[in-house]
């Protein structure tokens, strides 16, 4: 009996000798310092220098008061980081084993028992040393040594003989927010901020695996699995893909394999509104005499994407085809949910990414400022159907094109597209935001007095970069269906009107121009990819600011430093006078604050919209804050959905009835971007008094098929509205199909929100349960705001006079606070 527990226990020691295994460094004991001091405080893995020292109650908490400024002195210091980890004499016996850190930012010296193994420069890059000569049974000591990234840029700037923009943020790869940005703070970390691990492997290992779509029918998808193994002995291996097993001859070093694999009955992976993101798992194991050596897991969707350019008699086309259908991109863009992106949790990824979706989103353009996100991004957004427009990181500026800058960004693309690539959310690669137009638009040349050979340099090295090296990298590492670039984005300035004719357009005229929401109607790109307004966050987060009591007023030294656009409380303001009373109480501040930015953002988006299939793409400026901030997010830092997120979702729904006011005329305009028809639809108009009272009514029966979009004959106003003052009227649109179901509603006002002559409402909510409210009214009650720390299922939205609707609360409120328009006219 003995003799057999000991053979059995041999027979799984050598199973487990067999095996690749890892070990979590990142949960050992870890230490820092500043470099000039000699005492250790305790710091924790992933993390950074500002939340270590946060812990360690050395610094206050930078994103409260204006605590920013007391914590500048950080990026000029050098950090030390060091652990110390025990080896088994079992662990040593592993014949490889390798220290691997998926994120070192930026500037650091590695050391293992006081040898230095290597230096890094690259808070992007992945760093695998081979370590095993270096290791001791017992305890060992790891250190790492950090550089200031300040410092080492502007070293790095005084190799370049004229003075660069943003100087020295582009000579360091680094994510470029933490310099400073119009909506974030200047916090310019350093630490370990991805895990640290030891990889125990023997005989052989499974390095890199792409799988490509060859072909995909109702009966098969056809897919060829390429993977990369290295061998440390040559000999007989097996690659089982799902179990099924092929046998190879391999090499000692690196071994390339292309394997057939297909998949019988295939469900498609469907992008948001259009069906199901279905997802496959394929799981490949590496084998030896009939011992597992290392398995991968690779969770892909099967789809086509095509990015379509063809010249029209306007211009050229710019949109996606996905699985063989044009897709309309709705979205937005994303920048990294904190400052402190090791604290950004994976609830907190899926929560945005779901949020996305519950507003109809099918696209997230990564901007270029920030960091190649989370692997948990991109599962959440494989899993509710999100397209990825993906940045590489680079925004703004001028890069060099120095031989070790271009060796250094070679290794960075191949680290993450060799990680994303395999996503079924992955549509497109982007080598950088808004460069192109940086160099030709933005005037540094002058600003700066360069040369004339100056300015041809920094147009080489751009070239270089987004022209040469990145799309060259991409050929080397991705599968030709993957392989989709794009070199910048926008590819024209705002200011040319080609940037309006083709490609993709970031449009600033409002807000940066300062024109009028209503100049969306008439600057209507091909694809929108950035676009917006700013408003306050909610109440609750404006609290959050505030170590004390929260001091809400606009002259709060707080709630000042809190906006980060030199002039942005006075471009609010210039707008707010326009369209809205400017109240003086900072509660009504706030809501028409946020009232404001939704109205530009649907102004925007149904001006694109309907102007589908000339315009095939819309993603606002921005989806989510980095800390608690007036900007241009739909969902603040702590999550709260501001006005804007529920006006998006509104307006980002599958079928809507949009209206266009032109010349005493209305045009109507129904579109449709589900793949299904509607046959015989007729629209209702009615013409309603603020009380109630319905004094027109007008059906357009045309009789036909609503495919993508569909226009109805046009209505002269004074012919709808007969004697009726457009101040107290509004437009009840109801579209409907043949069997008079209603496909979609909407409402139209004539006048600005501050014209409109709103009379009290009387507003009562009903208690359902705990969680369920029911809200009624006499008389129209315009933007209706809930107030209350709770996530309502709908805010800011226009009751009907005589009218219900029920509400459910994230949590249990006690009381509920409700206010419209009509208070700050008041």
């Amino acid at each position: 009996m003995n003799k057999t527990i000991l053979l059995t226990f041999l027979f799984i020691q050598n199973i487990l000798f067999a095996q690749f295994s890892e070990r979590n460094l990142s949960s050992e004991k870890w230490q820092f310092k500043n470099a000039k001091e000699t005492s250790w405080m305790t710091a924790t893995v992933p993390g950074t220098v500002h939340l270590d020292l946060m812990d360690n109650k050395i610094i206050p908490d930078p994103y409260k008061d204006e605590n920013e400024k007391k914590v500048q002195w950080i990026e000029n210091e050098d950090w030390d980081y060091q652990t110390s980890f025990s080896i088994s004499s079992k662990e040593i016996e592993n014949q490889n084993i390798d220290l691997v850190f998926n994120g070192l930012d930026t500037f650091s010296e590695i050391y293992l028992n006081g040898k230095l193994l290597k230096k890094t420069d690259n808070m992007f890059r992945k760093w695998e040393i081979s370590v095993k000569q270096n290791l001791k049974i017992g305890d060992n000591l790891l250190q790492i040594k950090f550089k200031s990234a300040v410092n080492v840029g502007k070293e790095l700037a005084k190799k370049v003989p004229f003075k660069m923009p943003e100087s020295p943020r582009s000579f360091v790869r680094k994510a470029q927010y933490q310099f400073g940005w119009d909506w974030g703070p200047r916090l310019v970390t350093a630490g370990i901020w991805k895990d640290v691990k030891l990889n125990f492997w023997n005989n052989a290992k499974l390095e890199n695996i792409k799988i490509e779509q060859k072909s995909v029918t109702k009966q098969k998808a056809e897919l060829n699995i390429k993977t990369e193994i290295f061998a440390k002995k040559k000999g007989k291996y097996s690659v089982l893909i799902n179990n099924q097993s092929n046998n190879f001859q391999f090499k000692k070093g690196k071994n390339t394999i292309h394997i057939p694999f297909i998949i019988h009955n295939p469900k498609l992976w469907q992008p948001n509104g259009w069906g199901d993101p279905n997802l496959y798992d394929i799981k490949i194991s590496l084998q030896k005499d009939s011992e597992n050596l290392d398995d991968k897991i690779e969770r892909i969707g099967l789809r086509t994407i095509e990015l379509i350019q063809e010249k029209d008699a306007k211009g050229k086309s710019f949109y996606f085809k996905i699985n063989g259908n044009p897709m309309y991109a709705k979205g937005t863009n994303w920048i990294p949910a904190d400052s402190f992106s090791p604290r950004i949790t994976k609830e907190k990824y899926q929560k945005l990414i779901k949020d996305s979706k519950e507003a109809n989103m099918n696209m997230i353009r990564v901007w270029g400022g920030g960091i190649y996100e989370d692997d948990e991004f991109y599962k959440a957004c494989d899993e509710n159907g999100i397209l990825v427009w993906q940045d590489f990181m680079f925004a703004g500026s001028f890069y060099p094109s120095d031989e070790e800058f271009l060796n250094n960004v070679k290794e960075e693309i191949k680290d993450q597209v060799n990680r994303l690539q395999n996503h079924a959310s992955i549509a497109l690669w982007c080598g950088n935001n808004e460069i192109d137009e940086a160099i030709i638009n933005w005037g540094y040349q002058k600003q700066f007095k360069y040369s004339k050979a100056d300015s041809l340099q920094v147009w080489k090295d751009y070239k270089k970069v987004f022209h040469e090296l990145i799309p060259n990298t991409l050929k080397e590492n991705l599968t030709t269906d993957k392989n989709m670039y794009w070199p910048s984005s926008p590819s024209i300035g705002w200011g040319h009107k080609e940037s309006l004719t083709e490609g993709d357009s970031h449009y600033w005229g409002v807000w940066w121009g300062e024109q009028p929401f209503e100049i969306f109607n008439e600057k209507v790109p091909r694809f929108a990819s950035e676009y917006g307004f700013q408003g306050m966050q909610t109440l609750e987060t404006t609290k959050s600011m505030f170590s004390g009591n929260p001091d809400l007023s606009l002259e709060n030294g707080t709630i000042k430093a809190h906006e980060k656009h030199a002039r942005g409380w006075e471009i609010i303001n210039s707008y707010m006078k326009r369209d809205y009373n400017v109240p003086t109480d900072f509660v009504k501040y706030n809501y028409v604050s946020q009232l404001l930015q939704a109205r530009g953002m649907q102004i925007a988006i149904e001006a694109h919209r309907r102007a589908k299939p000339y315009n095939m793409g819309t993603l606002y400026w921005q989806l989510n804050d980095c800390w608690p901030v007036v900007s241009w997010s739909s969902i603040d830092y702590l999550g709260n959905w501001k006005a804007l997120h529920y006006q998006i979702k509104r307006s980002f729904e599958n079928q809507v009835i949009l209206t266009e006011e032109k010349d005493g005329i209305l045009n109507f305009y129904a579109i449709n971007d589900e793949l299904k028809k509607f046959n015989n639809v007729n629209l209702e108009i009615q013409v309603v008094k603020f009380n109630g009272e319905i004094l027109n009514k007008k059906t357009i029966s045309n009789g036909k098929t609503l495919e993508e979009i569909l226009k109805f004959e046009p209505i002269e106003i004074k012919n709808l509205l007969s004697n009726s003052n457009k101040d107290e009227v509004f437009l009840r649109l109801i579209l409907k199909d043949g069997n008079e179901k209603i496909i979609t509603q909407n409402n139209y006002f004539f006048s600005k929100p501050k014209d409109l002559k709103l009379t009290k409402p009387n507003i009562k909510i009903k208690k359902i349960s705990p969680t369920e409210i029911e809200i009624c009214t006499d008389v129209l009650a315009k933007d209706v705001y809930l107030m209350g720390d709770t996530n309502f299922s709908d805010n800011f939205f226009d009751l009907l006079p005589k009218t219900s609707k029920k509400i459910t609360l994230s949590k249990a409120l006690e009381k509920i606070e409700v206010m419209s328009l009509w208070e700050t006219k008041n």
